[in-house]
């Protein structure tokens, strides 16, 4: 059974910074592609932040670029997403997704303030 535990979410101000973490079971992220998804306030729907593959390959959205950085830990398991130059609109629950098995994580919030 496939498993993910999202931590680190927070409340920060505007340009601040947080390092969120993706705890997986079940599923050996070397192996996946895993993903970054946020749900703003009000939105209904979660929306691509980032990804890596198996090989590490990186891809990011637009708004993200040159802020936040994808890492992983494959002793540990893990996979990191460091948020630099927060800014309010990147106020969401951020999960962590494996996309062969469909599964996601149950989110951290991160809010930012102006």
């Amino acid at each position: 059974q496939v498993h993910l535990l999202e931590r680190g979410g927070g409340s920060v101000q505007a340009g601040g910074s947080l390092k969120l973490s993706c705890e997986a079971s079940g599923i050996a992220i070397n192996l996946n592609t895993m993903g970054w998804y946020r749900q703003a306030p009000g939105n209904a729907h979660r929306l691509f932040v980032a990804e890596m593959d198996s090989a590490g390959t990186t891809e990011y959205i637009d708004a993200v670029k040159g802020r936040f950085t994808l890492s992983r830990d494959l002793a540990k398991n893990m996979i990191y997403l460091q948020m630099t130059s927060l800014k309010p609109e990147d106020t969401a629950v951020y999960y962590c997704r494996s996309y062969v098995y469909g599964t996601w994580g149950q989110g951290t919030q991160v809010t930012v303030s102006s």
